[in-house]
């Protein structure tokens, strides 16, 4: 039912300066109106769009707060439908004494994200966008934050719309031809339709690509931080991050589980992973910790090994030896090499571990030496070419989805086109990829697709 008026806090719920009520629906400012006294004396129902009214929410005789009251007039609201936001003081109280008023006058709860879906229903935004307000609400850093921005404003959804908009035009004439198959006509220019076969291939491939960047920059790229107990591992979590996270301890075997935690470097969220440090024990605790992180190898797109360079001085081929196990266990993740612990070694010992293991970086955790070229490390690591291009990127997984199965139907397509397909077995093909292009903008939608998206929102958005 979307015909009725929704209310719900649109501020994140306790108590604060302020805090804003959203009502939205064909009765939203009639009952706005019911409940507020301008100090001007104005009508409510009688001002126009996007002004702005001081007065105040009133219960009968009961004076509630003193308010500003916002109006957007349909069709031009962010849910397409007309809109009333009171920013009243930031009472857990109050708050909840005006949502409870106008409760009682006829208004709705509104559900997780039910204004969101009212602006996709009513036109306001198309799906990809409408699912863009989610990320951008829950984007943490700056390229989170850029991404959603550019899918918001409609770079993802434009892009897929211009493909699906041409490859319908070539299923139209396909169509056609199936009309007249008797006279072996042929409407559809066979070159034309490859070359935009082809294009639509360059671009899908590269939307699917860039899900692999853009899923770890939504998420927070992880890192696990690894190497032998009581080399620093935590002594460096603590340093990247500036501020004590992890416990740190002369005594080996300190940290019996993964610490975690995520800061932004350059704009982008990385994720910290403190492992237990690897060695033989037979300590049970210990052991599930050292488990647990291998664990957190597979998981991660970036390793760093750690070494102590005082301790390991006299024996840096055992050094080789790890770095070794993890490049053949994982030859495909990024690996830096860190020699920690530095300003104990003079110039002497310091050149030997440069020239005994190459790609070594030099750090002291402990005063902080090298931390920033490790975070220029990182970030040289990670493709943000995309992000400084303003290229569409996908972060979506059910986005993702839709167009591997997109383009699965466009080779079909493809193929069917290199072997002198029939039409009508070619027509099929096109119309299952553009089901799928359908189901990123909205065109394509079931009631269950809605509501699986839309219950990730938070209420009031």
């Amino acid at each position: 039912m979307h015909n009725d008026t929704i209310v719900a806090l649109a501020t994140p719920s306790g108590s604060g300066a302020i805090a804003v009520i959203r009502l939205s629906g064909d009765d939203a400012i009639a009952i706005a109106s019911q409940n507020f006294k301008s100090v001007s004396n104005k009508v409510l129902k009688q001002q126009s769009t996007h002004t702005i009214h001081l007065g105040h929410i009133v219960d009968g005789e009961r004076t509630i707060d003193e308010v500003l009251v916002s109006i957007f007039k349909n069709p031009n609201s962010y849910t397409g439908e007309d809109v009333i936001e009171i920013s009243c003081h930031g009472s857990s109280y109050i708050q909840q004494e005006i949502i409870q008023l106008f409760l009682r006058q006829g208004c709705r709860m509104a559900t997780a994200g039910e204004f969101t879906l009212r602006a996709f229903l009513n036109g306001k935004l198309d799906l990809s966008q409408a699912e863009a307000v989610a990320d951008l609400i829950s984007s943490d850093n700056e390229a989170s934050h850029q991404i959603a921005m550019q899918q918001m404003r409609g770079g993802f959804s434009s892009e897929i719309a211009k493909l699906r908009e041409e490859l319908l035009n070539f299923a139209s004439l396909i169509e056609l031809e199936l009309d007249f198959a008797e006279e072996d006509v042929e409407f559809a220019d066979r070159k034309q339709f490859k070359e935009l076969i082809e294009r639509i291939n360059f671009v899908l491939k590269r939307l699917i690509d860039s899900f692999a960047v853009g899923n770890v920059i939504k998420n927070g790229i992880p890192v696990a931080i690894v190497g032998e107990p009581n080399v620093g591992k935590s002594t460096l979590l603590n340093a990247l991050l500036n501020e004590d996270r992890a416990i740190v301890s002369e005594i080996a075997g300190t940290t019996r589980d993964t610490i975690e935690d995520e800061i932004s470097i350059g704009g982008i969220g990385f994720r910290f992973i403190d492992t237990a440090g690897i060695r033989e024990t037979q300590d049970i605790v210990e052991s599930i910790g050292i488990k647990k992180t291998f664990e957190k190898i597979e998981q991660s797109q970036v390793v760093i090994y750690l070494f102590d360079a005082q301790m390991n001085i006299k024996n840096l081929e055992a050094v080789r030896v790890e770095i070794e196990k993890i490049r053949n266990k994982h030859p495909q993740k990024p690996l830096l090499i860190i020699a920690n612990k530095i300003d104990t070694l003079d110039d002497i010992q310091l050149a030997e571990i440069n020239a005994s293991i190459p790609d070594v970086s030099l750090l002291s955790a402990k005063t902080g030496f090298g931390v920033e070229q490790l975070t220029n490390s990182l970030l040289n690591l990670i493709n943000t070419g995309a992000l400084r291009n303003n290229e569409t990127i996908v972060t979506n997984t059910r986005h993702y989805d839709a167009l591997l199965k997109a383009f699965e139907e466009i080779q079909k397509v493809q193929h069917g086109l290199e072997t002198g397909l029939s039409g009508d077995l070619l027509a099929i093909d096109i119309r299952q990829a553009l089901y799928h292009f359908g189901e990123i903008t909205g065109e394509i939608t079931n009631d269950d697709l809605l509501g699986n998206i839309f219950a990730n929102f938070c209420i009031g958005k």
